[in-house]
């Protein structure tokens, strides 16, 4: 049997940095052993206090009568629970004084699946023939976005200005200057906190991006993942920001939910319907218990505490340890630069003049049982590919436990030793 696949088909089935990604990380989880170090995907933290509170909210749905049998046996409407829509729409009116209802607010399968409805519904082929793009204002950008395309590429992207802040620091910005938006842009799209780099666009950046969309007359699309109002996972300060040319996504995975696929779409109401659409069409509907679980807490604003008061602290205080690791495994042995971290669950490391590509590095850490993601899936949409600062990153979890995050860190060390004794000899 001939088993061909269409363009599109190879675009979703073949190799993905994404896929690699998620396969070490799912592996990992079901059957690693104790000494495997898992520092490569961007698996939450299990918090015990926010594990505690899913665990009652999953006791009081079992002890209200037919709770249990509306979750889990029936459908919802393709948008989401019109109950857990309201209440969002009422808690960002509340607490933010955005202007909208829940008219502008859809449900999808996970944030990675709502972005996949957004790229190919803003970009591609259009009706009259022309092709559009998505603009990147910085890369390195998420992974997860690279191969989404179901008509091929649809992403050109800006490489940043590299601005070192400190001893063994540094931070991106974006490139202004070199931002060009033509007719064929579709939408800008960051996310903030940044994955991979835990970058955090600064309000005025994200302000002179948002001014840039508006006057294109295009959609300014902020991932929110790990960012304001929830989780967030920012360890400095970012407004959360919403207007009517502004899709925002969020999701209640890195609260703490990754199983329950429960990503949210906050933007215009045609985009919106469109999205409720699709979920009809890919899946009929989206998954019912994230939405159950969560909705009191939206109610009462208690998600907001939850992320403001026990998430984010957490976080914050797992990224210093691991940055006080770095320091002392790696010393000043070689070159090396973490990204600032101001937000999300990972540490980008630099290493200039790297003697081997960090895909290399990935694979002989792997080796050793150390699983992290090589920095250059994170470049994507331009077409330099001899910049060699892309071949010379990458980027670690810092979510695990202290021990697994401290073995991981010395390999990666010795691992980097190792590469520059190697070029030594050779030399």
């Amino acid at each position: 049997m001939n088993h061909e696949f269409s363009l599109f088909g190879r675009q979703l089935a073949g190799v993905s940095g994404i896929g690699e990604l998620m396969e070490d990380l799912g592996n990992a989880l079901a059957s690693g052993g104790p000494d495997l170090c898992m520092l490569g995907g961007g698996q939450p933290a299990h918090i015990p206090a926010v594990n505690a509170r899913w665990r009652q909210r999953m006791e009081d749905i079992l002890a209200e009568p037919g709770a249990l049998e509306r979750v889990l046996a029936n459908y919802d409407p393709p948008r989401g629970n019109p109950k857990f829509i309201a209440a969002l729409a009422a808690l960002f009116h509340r607490e933010f004084g955005w202007d909208l209802g829940p008219e502008n607010i859809a449900i999808t399968s996970g944030g990675q699946t709502a972005f996949f409805f957004l790229f190919n519904l803003l970009a591609g082929e259009m009706p009259d023939g022309r092709r559009k793009k998505i603009l990147l204002p910085l890369v390195p950008e998420y992974i997860g976005y690279a191969n989404q395309g179901a008509g091929g590429d649809l992403f050109r992207a800006v490489p940043p200005k590299i601005e070192i802040t400190g001893p063994h620091e540094f931070k991106y910005r974006v490139d202004f200057e070199a931002l060009e938006i033509g007719d064929d842009i579709a939408a800008i799209c960051v996310s903030r906190p940044t994955n991979p780099t835990g970058n955090v666009l600064t309000d005025g950046e994200i302000a002179r991006l948002s001014e840039l969309a508006k006057t294109h007359g295009i959609p300014l699309i902020i991932d929110n993942a790990y960012g304001a109002p929830f989780p967030n996972i920012i360890f400095t300060e970012a407004a959360p920001v919403w207007d009517e040319h502004v899709i925002l996504t969020l999701s209640l995975s890195k609260l703490g939910l990754p199983g329950t696929r429960s990503g949210i779409v906050v933007a215009h109401p045609r985009i919106a319907a469109a999205l409720a659409a699709m979920s009809a069409i890919i899946g009929l509907a989206n998954p019912n218990i994230g939405q159950a679980i969560a909705l009191p807490l939206v109610e009462s604003g208690e998600i907001l505490r939850i992320a403001n008061e026990t998430v984010r602290p957490f976080y914050m205080e797992k990224s210093r340890q691991a940055r006080d690791f770095v320091a002392e495994i790696f010393g000043d042995s070689f070159d090396y630069y973490i990204h600032r971290s101001e937000g999300a669950l990972f540490l980008w490391l630099w290493f200039p003049g790297l003697p081997i590509p960090s895909r290399e590095l990935y694979e002989r850490l792997k080796r050793r049982g150390v699983l992290i993601i090589s920095g250059h899936y994170f470049f994507f949409g331009h077409d330099d590919a001899s910049w060699r600062h892309r071949h010379e990153c990458l980027r670690m979890t810092f979510t695990m436990d202290e021990s697994v995050v401290r073995r991981g860190i010395q390999a990666i060390g010795e691992e980097v030793r190792r590469a520059h004794r190697e070029a030594s000899a050779e030399a």
